[in-house]
């Protein structure tokens, strides 16, 4: 070998030398690699559609569960009605002859009894009345003389028959006369000093309007008072066309007022007409509970139970029980933890009602009122929120 060779040589050793010291240093300060990450276990998955709440909860939300209940969906009649006064239980008093008020004795909201008078109205007419009273009392007065002498006088052969029946027909003509004249008194009113017309209730109740004034002049017929008995009403509803036909006598009908009170009733008569413009029958219903809830010319909802062409028993639940959950429509069925959407078939839907053709058997206790908050709480936790 060669001084040369020797030369290569040695320098290729000692570049393999460096290239192994370098590697050398690079493996002591390189990190150490990480250690492969463990496997999660996926943790168990919710049922689709349930809702874990306290009961505690629920009640915070005024959540109410009632049991789903069995009916007659479609003898349900809904519709608007209004209260009064039964036609013999109110009375529109007026003045009976032209003049000025001069007394009143009641305003509105005072109680009245039948037979009371409430004003005094100072008329001419009241004075002719009187006069012709009296002037017919007093030819019944003649009249009875002249026959009583006419039935002397043929007793005695003296005066013909003729002139005594005469005398008979006359005291007919003035009794008859008399009659009149009392009956256009009493009619009237006529008070007893002869000067004035009573303004009198003929029934019992309270003074519900009032338009009378001290010192007004009135015509005849003009409308002064107002009296109704708040205890004896009568409700008539507007039925639609298509469901007149089904009410009969005697259906129960609940009330419902505007601040949701609820009022029993029965079904009086109806009238079997329809109202060319408004397309309805009137119906009348007398209450039979809860009247002292109830005024003359409140409004009212009324729900008839109509017995003529109801449909078979079914479920019927609250309308606000029926939720859309996606393209499912669901009730939600509480549970041992919460609730459940269950999804159902709706047949019908009336009155508030809603009735279930399949999905939810009856007696299933679900949320009624409020059973939206468990729905906005479903469709919340689907969308990944917490």
């Amino acid at each position: 070998m060669t001084d040369r060779n020797r030369l290569y040589t040695g320098a290729a050793v000692g570049l393999v030398a460096a290239a192994a010291l370098g590697f050398g240093a690079a493996r002591l300060t390189q990190s150490p690699a990480p250690a492969p990450a463990p496997i999660e276990k996926a943790a168990p998955a919710k049922p689709v559609g349930t809702l874990t709440i306290t009961p505690q909860a629920i009640a915070t939300s005024q959540i109410t569960v009632a049991p789903a209940a069995t009916g007659e969906l479609d003898a349900a009649v809904l519709a608007s009605a209004t209260v009064e006064a039964t036609p013999d239980a109110e009375a529109v008093l007026t003045a009976r002859a032209p003049g000025t008020v001069t007394r009143i004795f009641a305003r509105i909201g005072d109680p009245v009894r039948a037979g009371q008078t409430l004003a005094l109205v100072e008329s001419r007419d009241a004075s002719q009345i009187v006069a012709d009273r009296a002037s017919a009392s007093a030819r019944v007065t003649l009249a009875s003389k002249q026959l009583a002498r006419e039935r002397s006088l043929l007793a005695q052969g003296v005066s013909p028959r003729a002139d005594f029946e005469s005398a008979q027909a006359n005291l007919s003509v003035a009794q008859a006369d008399a009659r009149r004249a009392s009956a256009a008194a009493g009619a009237a009113r006529v008070s007893a000093d002869g000067r004035s017309v009573a303004i009198v209730s003929p029934v019992a109740g309270r003074v519900t309007s009032e338009a009378a004034n001290l010192g007004q002049f009135v015509a005849a017929e003009t409308e002064l008072f107002r009296v109704a008995d708040p205890r004896q009403l009568q409700i008539t509803a507007s039925v639609p066309l298509v469901d007149a036909g089904r009410v009969r006598a005697g259906d129960r009908v609940e009330l419902t007022t505007t601040d949701g009170r609820t009022v029993e009733g029965r079904v009086r008569a109806s009238t079997g007409v329809v109202d060319p413009q408004s397309r309805t029958s009137t119906v009348v219903i007398t209450p039979t509970a809860g009247t002292s809830t109830l005024a003359p010319g409140q409004l009212v909802q009324a729900r008839i139970f109509a017995s003529g062409g109801a449909a078979k028993g079914g479920v019927m639940v609250p309308q606000d029980a029926v939720q859309t959950l996606g393209d499912r429509t669901v009730v939600f069925v509480r549970t041992a933890k919460g609730f459940k959407a269950q999804t159902v078939r709706v047949a019908n839907r009336s009155a508030g009602m809603v009735s279930i053709a399949d999905g939810l058997a009856a007696g299933t206790p679900i949320a009624t009122t409020n059973a939206f908050l468990i729905k906005a709480e479903l469709e919340k936790n689907e969308g990944g929120e917490e």
